[in-house]
């Protein structure tokens, strides 16, 4: 039976069935919609409500660091190092850009090419910190520092509508005697991402200390960061202070050095090694009844103020130089010693009783050793010499015998020679206030096994004797040994700062000389090397100094170095009578000792004498 077409206007039985299936669907899809939109608020209101509201808040309130002015730095007669500039820096405000990060990166492009079009070069790791930063990141990440007054008005028209883009008045570091006291002072340059890890007081704008007093001293010359709460607009605008902490000043540092006699040292000491036609020297002066640092000059040098506001090209000049001018040769350089180091050997030999200050041995030229002959600098020897006499003339083969023994003399063999120069600071660090000082090497037969695979030999303990082989040792080392000579028997720690200046109290701290050791050899023997030092003007190689008033003692070296001229040394103390400056002149390769580092030597001297009465 065929059933009847259903028409349009006739009613479904079934229908009412179909549609409440369909509302049941929708009410469902409604359902999980609402249940999926409850979930979305509860874990923006909830789980993540903090974290908005704190955006949400920050849009509004800001913490603002203020930056502790920074200690300055003088020299004892006043001569201002290292201060403090006005300028202006370059802002950017990551919250206040927008949030779409081609944007950003737009208006960053259009910031570079401004600052280009001005000849102000970008500092693009500033840059990618702005883009690398989170949307919300109310922080203030500069881009460019140091920029003048007359860059601040073109910028500030040209930027002033811009978001997130602000100038604002800041202090640089500013080192007004650039040069020649570089390698002292050290210098600041922005700071790295790996030193911001390290240390959680510092923020991504901040200038770190990369080397000399402003490294060692930094707790004292930085001061403490103050900070402000601050209510800002829809522009990133200060409308108002909520709350504020004041900035500590850093302490202002006083030193040891004279600066006019500094800055004649380095005035001589580039002159003199001009006329040789030489490049690297060293000269160290010292108070050998304190241990303050009179003076320390090395060339090359450098311009410390580049790593503030130089550009990137001259700061990898400086990186990349081979003559290394980031060196400071006074604390870090390595030198084989010469013979200046006798006079330690002297002090051992009286000491441990190898020899008496009349003891003589005759010097014919050398000695030989099975096959080997170990010379004496004087062709056909020195005669008959006792210790005064062998310091005066450096002869070799008394301190061949005093050092490794000959025949049926037994002298103080590696270990002796060892102890004695570590007695008077070699193979050590002085513990100078300055950072990277080296230790220097006083060679050892473990020593030399380890690190050249072979046994040790008679020769190296004679070659150890006259202050050669592989012993190395720094001008600061040297310097530091002619004062304990010169002052009778103390070993100074040396020091650079004489006191500290709190810049709120006015109250000064001094910084007390302290003695590494005294009374390690006695003031008998001390008093023979000394005397010989003297004899070494008189009637040795320092004979250029006789005449010299006040009266000077000292010590000529002349270090040898394979396939090269050898570094010429001269140290000295005076008055002998009652001393009162050390002095050590190193010139690199230079030549003998006696005729090269003497007269610079003197020249030094005789500026000192005219001229330390009147400071």
């Amino acid at each position: 039976m065929l059933k009847r077409k259903k028409e349009f206007w006739e009613e479904d039985e079934n229908e009412p069935l179909i549609k409440e299936k369909r509302l049941n669907l929708l009410k469902i899809i409604a359902f999980a919609l609402i249940f999926i939109l409850f979930c979305r608020l509860f874990w923006i209101q909830v789980v993540f409500g903090k974290f908005w509201q704190d955006i949400a808040l920050n849009n509004k309130i800001r913490l603002e660091k203020i930056k502790a002015p920074r200690g300055l730095i003088y020299s004892q007669d006043n001569m201002l190092l290292a201060q403090n500039v006005p300028t202006f820096s370059l802002v950017v405000s990551p919250s206040d850009l927008s949030e779409e990060k081609e944007k950003r990166q737009e208006l960053l492009n259009n910031l570079k090419e401004e600052l280009m079009s001005l000849g102000i070069e970008v500092d693009e790791e500033g840059i990618n910190t702005v883009e690398e930063a989170p949307f919300y990141s109310y922080e203030r990440i500069t881009i460019k520092d140091g920029l003048s007054y007359e860059q601040f008005i073109d910028l500030d028209i040209r930027l002033k509508d811009w978001p997130g883009i602000d100038i604002v008045p800041s202090l640089k570091r500013q080192y007004p005697e650039n040069g020649t006291f570089s390698h002292l002072i050290g210098y600041l340059s922005k700071i790295s991402q790996e030193e911001l890890k390290n240390d959680s007081y510092y923020s991504i704008n901040d200038f770190y200390p990369k080397a000399g007093l402003e490294k060692e001293y930094e707790l004292e010359l930085r001061g403490k960061d103050g900070q402000k709460k601050i209510e800002v607009n829809s522009y990133g605008e200060e409308q108002k202070i909520i709350a504020k902490e004041d900035a500590h000043p850093g302490k202002d540092i006083v030193l040891t050095i004279n600066g006019k006699f500094q800055k004649k040292i380095a005035e001589l000491l580039e002159e003199y090694l001009k006329k040789l036609n030489l490049h690297y020297g060293t000269v160290i002066a010292l108070n050998p009844q304190t241990g303050e640092v009179l003076a320390a000059f090395s060339l090359p040098t450098y311009d410390n103020n580049i790593f503030l506001w130089g550009h990137n090209e001259e700061k990898k000049k400086i990186l990349f130089d081979t003559d290394h001018p980031l060196v400071f040769r006074a604390t870090d350089g390595l030198y084989p010693s010469g013979s200046i180091i006798k006079g330690a050997l002297a002090a051992g030999g009286l000491e441990e009783g190898i020899i008496k200050p009349d003891t003589q041995i005759l010097s014919t030229g050398g000695i030989n050793v099975g096959s080997w002959f170990f010379p004496d600098w004087k062709a056909g020897g020195h005669g008959r010499v006792n210790v005064i006499k062998a310091l005066a003339e450096s002869v070799n083969t008394f301190f061949y015998y005093l050092g490794g023994g000959y025949g049926n003399f037994k002298g103080l063999g590696v270990e002796g020679i060892n102890h004695y120069l570590e007695l008077f600071g070699f193979g050590d660090k002085t513990g100078i206030d300055i950072p990277n000082e080296s230790s220097g090497l006083l060679p050892t037969p473990l020593w030399k096994e380890k690190v050249k695979g072979e046994p040790w030999y008679p020769g190296d303990t004679y070659h150890l004797s006259i202050g050669q082989g592989d012993i190395l040792v720094t001008p600061l080392q040297v310097v530091n040994y002619t004062a304990a000579i010169a002052n009778g028997g103390i070993l100074f720690r040396p020091h650079l700062v004489d006191y500290i200046i709190d810049q709120e109290t006015g109250e000064k701290i001094y910084k007390e000389s302290e003695i590494i050791r005294k009374n390690f050899i006695s003031k008998e023997n001390i008093e023979v090397v000394r005397q010989g030092f003297r004899a070494v003007v008189e009637e040795g190689s320092g004979r250029q100094l006789k005449y010299f008033e006040p009266k000077v003692a000292g010590k000529t070296g002349t270090a040898e170095i394979l396939g090269k001229q050898p570094h010429a040394w001269f140290t000295c103390f005076a008055p002998y009578e009652e001393p009162e400056i050390v002095l050590t002149v190193l010139i690199e390769n230079g030549g003998e000792g006696s005729t090269v580092a003497i007269p610079l030597a003197k020249e030094i001297l005789t500026w000192w004498f005219e001229n330390s009465k009147t400071f």
